[in-house]
């Protein structure tokens, strides 16, 4: 199961990656990765989750920071 803080660092990688008008396909080439990697990570469907190196390196592709993922604050959520 995935953490909230996982959950919350996929979505702003997402928001991220649709504001620079990058598809799934695209990051994936970048990334290198598969196209499916990608789509099971934004998926709720599954557990995968991006590892710290594939974070740095999307901040990388993105030209964002790393921290730019993470929340600003300590982040306690509570899944009910």
């Amino acid at each position: 199961m995935l953490e909230p803080i996982d959950i919350y660092v996929i979505e702003r990688v997402r928001e991220k990656r649709t504001a620079k008008g990058l598809s799934q396909s695209q990051l994936a080439f970048e990334l290198e990765v598969s196209n499916g990697f990608i789509g099971m990570v934004e998926s709720e469907k599954y557990e995968q989750k991006y590892s710290l190196a594939q974070l740095n390196k999307i901040a990388k592709i993105l030209d964002c920071t790393f921290t730019d993922f993470l929340p600003k604050t300590a982040f306690i959520a509570l899944l009910i």
